[in-house]
């Protein structure tokens, strides 16, 4: 070809066209940008599908927004949540049902091999494996390296001080919903309070909280009780500083103790409150105009109908209201009961709330049993504390009442704001309260409830036992025995009520296991521990009559401790 095939092929090579600086460009882009995603892929794959795709999870979801803390009064959290790890499946995507289930088996020694088997070939995209597990656990199934096993991040409610104020918290099921309590109440009636989730603060004193439980739990055990119950109150603001209701139950371990024992009985159960209830007749005569010092007939029993209203331990005179109130005279309340008449009666009762349902944030509440026949038979009755039953929120709600000046304030187990005015309507004369105080610490001083008293912090109020309701009758050896007290009882700041349920007699008590025995002694030993704890100032007191308080009162008082009947 020579020279001229030579420049022929050179023509044709400078005739082709050659690769722009553009295409070259844009090959580059291509290139970057399809690494980019399938390492975006990889990484999506590997941090958050777990073993959806085949392969080891590595990484949990994010965890549902949280509950809010709940607090004591003082700060202390009383309820919290923590973020633990549970394990699910996508039966799609597990390469051995059997095998997988073996192997989680060996984690988990208490999940059934057959059934998880079973749940592993579901016709479904997700199934439970086992929720809330322990970072040992969590670290022993990652191992595993099982396809289509995945770990979510879930929320779990942590009650840190057991089964303190458990009645109050409430609990909350699997999936951190309230099922009771304040817990309850968060998501219900509270919602639009807590939705910002702000810590929910209680009234709840913990410290007093505790020694309601320690002293409630030495009765319960001394007198080989069913159970009881055990409240503080501010009278001036109508605050629930404890709250205490035994047998109780861990909200941590909820189904580990009975289902009963979830039964609140400080505000769902009510009760024939007994002589406790006589506070209340008292109050409504003296409001109406009754002198303390007047004289009602209590020479003998009432005979009406089929019933006979009697003492348990009669004086056979008349007696003054006051001598009505300290001896516990059924016949005597009865009769200034009768003088009131049983419209007036119906009306005081339910100004002190004592006919409805109480207010209160938490969902258990019992509906008081009254009369739907308000006549004669049951306005005697209900005199002394028979024939109409109340919860004990009730009492230290309408006794806080008397107590405070005469002003109805509705109680809660939130804490109040400071400064935030409270709402209360006046139910009692500023006398009368002033009357019912020197009533309820002559009880103490005189009469029934001797045993109540502190040394510097002088209680006082009123003892009750009443039998219990059984069939058409009462049980006589099933009682009731209570004791409402208010201190100091110059100057109430605080009302406590202590309920024994179905107390047995010991030889301490001479067989008794009235209130005066038994709740009474309880309200000294928690009133002498938690005065100092809330602030309350003691009194100093003579020598000789703060160590006759303190040494309580000889066997020879056991008829007048045993007759608050």
């Amino acid at each position: 070809m020579g020279q001229a095939g030579e420049d022929a092929r050179a023509r044709r090579g400078r005739d082709r066209p050659e690769p722009t600086r553009g295409r070259i460009a844009f090959a580059a882009a291509l290139f970057v940008g399809l690494f980019a995603l399938i390492t975006g892929r990889m990484a999506q794959i590997a941090l958050f599908s777990g073993g959806d795709q085949g392969g080891v999870p590595v990484r949990a979801e994010a965890a549902p927004e949280g509950r809010p803390d709940i607090l004591d009064r003082n700060g202390v959290i009383m309820a919290t949540d923590l973020a633990v790890a549970s394990i699910y499946a996508d039966p799609r995507s597990v390469w051995d049902a059997a095998e997988t289930a073996r192997a989680l088996n060996g984690v988990f020694p208490e999940l059934d091999v057959e059934e998880l088997t079973a749940k592993l070939q579901a016709k479904t995209a997700f199934v439970w494996v086992k929720r809330d597990i322990t970072p040992r656990q969590h670290a022993a199934v990652h191992d595993l390296g099982l396809p289509g096993i995945s770990f979510r991040q879930e929320l779990k409610r942590v009650y840190p001080n057991g089964r303190a104020a458990a009645h109050v918290l409430g609990f909350v099921d699997v999936d951190n919903k309230g099922l009771a309590g304040i817990e309850q109440a968060i998501d219900t009636s509270l919602a639009a309070r807590t939705a910002h989730g702000e810590p929910v603060k209680l009234s709840i004193d913990l410290r007093v909280q505790h020694v309601v439980a320690d002293e409630l739990a030495k009765t319960i055990e001394k007198f080989s009780a069913l159970g009881g119950a055990g409240l503080v109150m501010d009278v001036d603001t109508g605050e629930v500083v404890a709250m205490v209701s035994l047998p109780d139950f861990d909200p941590n371990h909820v189904n580990d103790d009975p289902a009963e024992n979830r039964f609140n009985r400080n505000t769902l159960g009510v009760y024939e409150m007994g002589s406790t209830f006589k506070s209340f007749n008292t109050a409504m005569a003296l409001d109406a105009g009754v002198s303390s010092k007047d004289y009602f007939d209590a020479r003998s029993s009432i005979r009406i109908g089929r019933f006979t209203i009697k003492d348990y331990h009669p004086m056979g005179r008349a007696l003054t209201v006051e001598e009505i109130f300290e001896h516990s005279s059924n016949v005597g309340s009865a009769n200034m009961a009768r003088k009131m008449g049983a419209a007036h009666q119906k009306a005081f009762l339910a100004s002190l709330g004592q006919l409805d349902p109480i207010p209160l944030e938490l969902p258990e509440r019992g509906m008081p049993l009254s009369p739907s026949n308000w006549g004669e038979v049951s306005m005697l009755t209900i005199s002394f504390g028979h024939g109409i039953a109340v919860s004990p929120m009730h009492v230290v709600t309408g006794v806080s009442a008397m107590a405070n000046g005469g002003l109805y304030i509705a109680p809660t187990v939130l804490a109040r704001e400071a400064g935030k005015p409270i709402a209360a309507h006046r139910v009692l004369k500023a006398s009368t309260s002033a009357e019912m105080n020197r009533l309820f610490r002559v009880v103490v001083e005189k009469g029934t409830a001797r045993k109540a008293d502190v040394p510097g912090y002088p209680v006082g109020g009123k003892t009750g036992t009443a039998e219990k309701a059984k069939g058409r009758g009462y049980a006589r050896k099933a009682l009731l025995s209570s004791f409402i007290g208010v201190f100091p009882a110059g100057d109430p700041q605080y009302a406590v009520l202590v309920i024994i349920d179905e107390p047995k007699g010991i030889k301490e008590t001479s067989g008794y296991a009235t209130g005066g025995w038994t709740a009474a002694p309880a309200t000294s030993q928690i009133v002498a521990r938690i005065a100092p704890m809330l602030g309350v100032e003691p009194e100093r007191l003579p020598e000789a009559e703060a160590t006759a308080i303190a040494q309580g009162e000889s066997k020879s008082d056991a008829v007048l401790l045993a007759q608050d009947h």
